[in-house]
């Protein structure tokens, strides 16, 4: 059995997967409160599923970007999960599963994270003859940017709000296509699909080296002179 987690954003979600299938799933808007709410509402979904830890031979995490302290729990959990107890993990980009939950539409997806002062954090995906692939990497960029670039009809799906949806639909018209909201909920269920395929493989992350991906440092890291230029 494998154990997924996810806090990269206010969304949390954490799924037991088994034999290629989702087993138990919880999904809650968790806030800034990542650090207490996991790990009970990880016992409370392994008593669900009947399931015990010790069982877990595989752990996924949703790498990032997304929040700093978000991201700092899920990942550093993850990595103490793995070394209590001795089996591998593998980070998956919280875009690429946000964007897995579209791949049958055989469209290109563009997911969408909000980044924070107008800007959005983004990259694009599709599945081509039957094979997941990214197109562009993980980047940060501005709606009116991402807009500019989008020459082909796209799915767009992610951290959606009501005004993004209608500037995207505005400048891009019929080239746009907005996943439903309940669609554009990130599940950790995505999250253990794309991971149970690279445990398959053998395909694990280094422990020591996996660190989350932020695509630029919080402002606390900055330092005060950098700041005040900014």
């Amino acid at each position: 059995m494998q154990l997924a987690i996810d806090t990269s954003t206010p969304t949390a979600s954490i799924a037991l997967f088994q034999e290629g299938e989702v087993v138990a799933e919880l999904t809650w808007h968790s806030g800034q409160n990542h650090t207490v709410e996991l790990l009970p509402n990880l016992i409370y979904l392994l008593q669900q599923a009947k399931a015990d830890l010790r069982s877990v031979d595989g752990i996924m995490v949703a790498k990032g970007p997304g929040s700093y302290n978000g991201l700092r729990v899920g990942v550093s959990t993850a990595k103490g999960l793995c070394l209590a107890l001795g089996v591998p993990m593998v980070g998956i980009s919280s875009l690429e599963v946000t964007a897995f939950a579209h791949a049958q539409t055989a469209l290109p997806i563009c997911p969408i994270h909000n980044a924070g002062g107008g800007e959005i954090a983004t990259a694009l995906y599709q599945l081509r003859r039957g094979v997941w692939g990214r197109l562009v990497e993980e980047h940060i960029t501005t709606p009116e940017a991402l807009c500019r670039r989008m020459a082909t009809r796209t799915l767009f799906c992610g951290d959606i709000a009501p005004a993004l949806a209608a500037q995207l639909e505005g400048q891009l018209g019929r080239r746009a296509v907005i996943a439903q909201a309940a669609a554009r909920l990130r599940r950790a269920g995505f999250l253990a699909e794309l991971g149970w395929r690279r445990l398959k493989r053998g395909d694990y992350d280094d422990l020591s080296a996996l660190e989350p991906l932020y695509l630029r440092r919080p402002h606390i890291t900055q330092p005060k002179a950098a700041a005040r230029m900014r």
